[in-house]
C-alpha cells in the first residue's frame, strides 16, 4: 500500500457507522472469494504442521524453559523426564520453532493481499487458538521476566515502593519469590507502570508464594492483552483498506506474538492490546474526511468516544510508557478529521495531553503508588542487547579503544550513544508525525515505524519489543513495503533467541546438538508437507490488485 497516496476511502466500519480512513488505500480491497478444495486441504495441514510445532515447543519447554528454581514439573511422572535430557529437550523445543515460523510463512500464502482467494477471519481465529493453546499452560520460555513481575506485584502487595526497592530487598533474597528473578533484576526497582503492578498485585494475593499459580495468572493477564489485540486488529484494518486475514496474520498469530507474548507471558501484550483497542475506540465515530473536503459537523458521540479511546491508550502507558506515542499519531488523526490547519493539530495535541495528564494523576493516585515509575524508566537500560545495533556499535568501540591503548570506555559510548539513539528515534517520530499530518503518510504506519525506531535504537532492544511496530503496521501496511519488512523482521526474530532458561552448566555442544537434530527433524516434516500438500511450495501468479 503505497504511503504517500493522501486521501481517505469512503469504507463502512465493521459496526456500521462511518469511519475516519486515515490515508487512501491506492486500490480497495477487493472483497477475496473462499479457498477451492484443494486450498482449504493445504491450508489445513499448514495448521497442522504449525500445531505439532507448538506441540514440540510445549513439550521441550519441560526440560528448556525458563523453569522456576522450585521446578513442578520434576514432581510430574513421566513429564519430569524432558527435565533430565536437556539436550532432547532443547532439540525438541528448537523443532517446534521452526516448525512455526515455517508454517506461520506458508499461511501467509493464503492471506496475502491481492490474492483472489484468501482464507477467511473464522480461519486464522482458529488457527491462533489451535497455535497458542498448547503455549499458555507451559513453563515460561525465552525470558525469566515473568518471576520479576511475580516479585514487584509481591512487594506492592505487601504495602513496599516497587520503584525504590528491588526484590531482594524488600523480599529478602531467600524469598521463593526473588529466587525465580534473575540475578541483574534482584536488586533493581520495577519498570512498570503502576496500573500493571496493582493488577499483579491482585495476583499475589490469591497466588503468595505459588510460583506455578502465579505464572499461570500473569499469562492469562497476557491472554488478555491478546484478546484485545485480536479485537481491534481487523476492526482497524477494515477502516485502513487493509484485508482482516493479512492483519491477523502478520499482527496476531505472528511466532514473536505467540514466543513471548503467549509463551514468555510478557506484560507488552497487555500494553500492546489496550493502544490498539484505544484506538479502534476512538477513531469508531469518526466520519470520513477526504483532504480538500470541508469537515463535516461533529457525529453524534464522536467527542466522547474520542476521549474515551485516549482514556484506553493512557492505561495502556500505564502498563508500559511506549503506548504515550500512539496519542500523538491519534491526534494527527483527528486533526485531519478537523480542518486539517495547524490550530486543529494544536487543539487535538492539548486534547491528548489533557486526557494523558487527567488518566495518569488519577491511575498514580488511586493506586497509591504515585509517580515513582517516571524515575525507574531507565531500568531496562541495565542490559546491553546483543540484539542492539546501538549496543553493538558501543561496544565495538570500547573494543577498538582497548586495540588502540586508549582504554575501555564501552560504558560511556553506552551513555553517549543511548542518548543520541533516543534523538534519531524522537527525530523519526517528529518527521512522521508532521507527514501523516500532511497526509503524506497513514498515521497508523508512521506510529509503527516511530516505535520501531524507539525499540530499534535502544540499548536493551529484545524481540518481542519490535511487536510495538508489528501490530500497528499490520493494521495499516496491508500491501506495502513496511509489511514485507515487518514480516522478515519477525521471522528472523523469532529465531535467534533460544527457549532456554539455563546454561546446560557450561556444556556448549549441549546446543549444538539440539540445534542439528532440530534441523535434521524440521527438514523431514518440511518434506512430509510438500509430498501431502505439493501446492504450498508452488508459485503462483498473482491476481492484479484493485476494484
Amino acid at each position: 500500500m503505497a504511503a504517500g497516496n493522501s486521501e481517505a476511502e469512503r469504507q463502512p466500519g465493521a459496526t456500521g457507522d462511518t469511519v475516519l480512513m486515515a490515508d487512501r488505500s491506492p486500490v480497495r480491497p477487493r472483497p477475496a472469494a473462499p479457498l477451492t478444495g484443494q486450498e482449504r486441504h493445504a491450508f489445513t495441514v499448514v495448521r497442522l504442521f504449525g500445531t505439532v510445532g507448538a506441540l514440540f515447543l510445549a513439550f521441550g519447554s519441560l526440560g528448556a524453559g525458563a523453569a522456576p528454581v522450585r521446578n513442578p514439573v520434576l514432581e510430574l511422572p513421566v513429564l519430569r523426564l524432558f527435565a533430565r535430557i536437556p539436550t532432547v529437550s532443547l532439540a525438541v523445543a528448537l523443532t517446534g520453532m521452526a516448525m512455526m515460523v515455517i508454517g506461520w510463512l506458508l499461511l501467509g500464502r493464503f492471506a496475502r493481499p491481492g490474492r483472489e482467494r484468501m482464507a477467511g477471519r473464522g480461519d486464522l481465529y482458529r488457527t491462533l487458538v489451535v497455535w497458542a493453546a498448547p503455549l499458555a499452560v507451559i513453563p515460561p520460555l525465552f525470558s525469566r521476566d515473568v518471576y520479576s513481575y511475580l516479585a514487584q506485584s509481591e512487594i506492592v502487595h505487601r504495602g513496599m515502593d516497587p520503584y525504590a526497592l528491588g526484590p531482594a530487598e524488600a523480599l529478602g533474597i531467600a524469598d521463593p519469590l526473588t529466587s525465580g528473578v534473575s540475578n541483574i533484576w534482584k536488586e533493581t526497582p520495577a519498570p512498570y507502570g503502576p496500573l500493571f503492578l496493582t493488577v499483579g498485585s491482585w495476583i499475589s494475593a490469591v497466588t503468595g508464594t505459588n510460583i506455578t499459580g502465579g505464572v499461570l495468572l500473569q499469562r492469562a493477564v497476557a491472554l488478555v492483552g491478546l484478546v484485545l489485540i485480536v479485537w481491534a486488529l481487523p476492526r482497524l484494518a477494515a477502516r485502513f483498506g487493509v484485508q482482516p486475514t493479512t492483519a491477523l496474520w502478520l499482527g496476531a498469530a505472528n511466532p514473536l506474538v505467540l514466543f513471548h507474548l503467549v509463551a514468555g507471558a510478557h506484560n507488552e501484550a497487555l500494553g500492546i492490546g489496550l493502544m490498539m483497542a484505544g484506538l479502534e475506540l476512538g477513531i469508531r465515530r469518526l466520519p470520513v474526511r477526504v483532504k480538500g473536503d470541508s469537515p463535516p459537523p461533529l457525529a453524534r458521540g464522536e467527542i466522547p468516544f474520542i476521549v474515551l479511546g485516549a482514556t484506553v491508550i493512557t492505561l495502556g502507558a500505564m502498563v508500559k510508557i511506549h503506548a504515550i506515542v500512539a496519542l500523538g499519531f491519534f491526534g494527527v488523526m483527528i486533526a485531519r478529521r478537523w480542518h486539517g490547519r495547524l490550530v486543529d493539530l494544536l487543539r487535538a495535541g492539548a486534547l491528548m495531553a489533557a486526557v494523558f495528564v487527567v488518566v495518569t494523576v488519577a491511575v498514580c493516585v488511586g493506586t497509591g503508588l504515585g509517580f515513582g515509575w517516571i524515575g525507574a524508566l531507565g531500568t531496562p537500560g541495565a542490559v546491553w542487547s546483543l540484539l542492539s545495533p546501538v549496543s553493538e556499535l558501543a561496544q565495538l568501540g570500547g573494543v577498538l579503544g582497548i586495540a588502540l591503548g586508549l582504554g575501555n570506555h564501552t560504558a560511556s559510548l553506552i551513555a553517549i550513544l543511548g542518548l543520541l539513539g533516543y534523538g534519531v528515534a524522537a527525530a523519526i517520530t517528529v518527521k512522521f508525525l508532521w507527514d501523516s499530518f500532511r497526509w503524506r503518510y497513514r498515521p497508523m504506519i508512521g506510529l509503527g515505524v516511530s516505535l520501531g525506531a524507539f525499540m530499534m535504537l535502544h540499548v536493551s532492544m529484545q524481540p518481542w519489543w519490535l511487536l510495538w511496530a508489528v501490530i500497528p503496521l499490520a493494521a495499516a501496511a496491508g500491501t506495502s513495503r513496511f509489511r514485507v519488512v515487518a514480516t522478515a523482521v519477525s521471522a528472523v526474530l523469532a529465531l535467534l533467541i533460544s527457549p532456554t532458561g539455563g546454561t546446560f552448566e557450561g556444556r556448549s555442544y549441549v546446543v549444538a546438538q539440539a540445534h542439528l537434530a532440530a534441523a535434521v527433524v524440521v527438514v523431514l516434516a518440511v518434506l512430509v508437507v510438500h509430498r501431502v500438500a505439493p501446492m504450498v511450495f508452488r508459485r503462483e501468479r498473482r491476481a492484479p490488485i484493485g476494484g
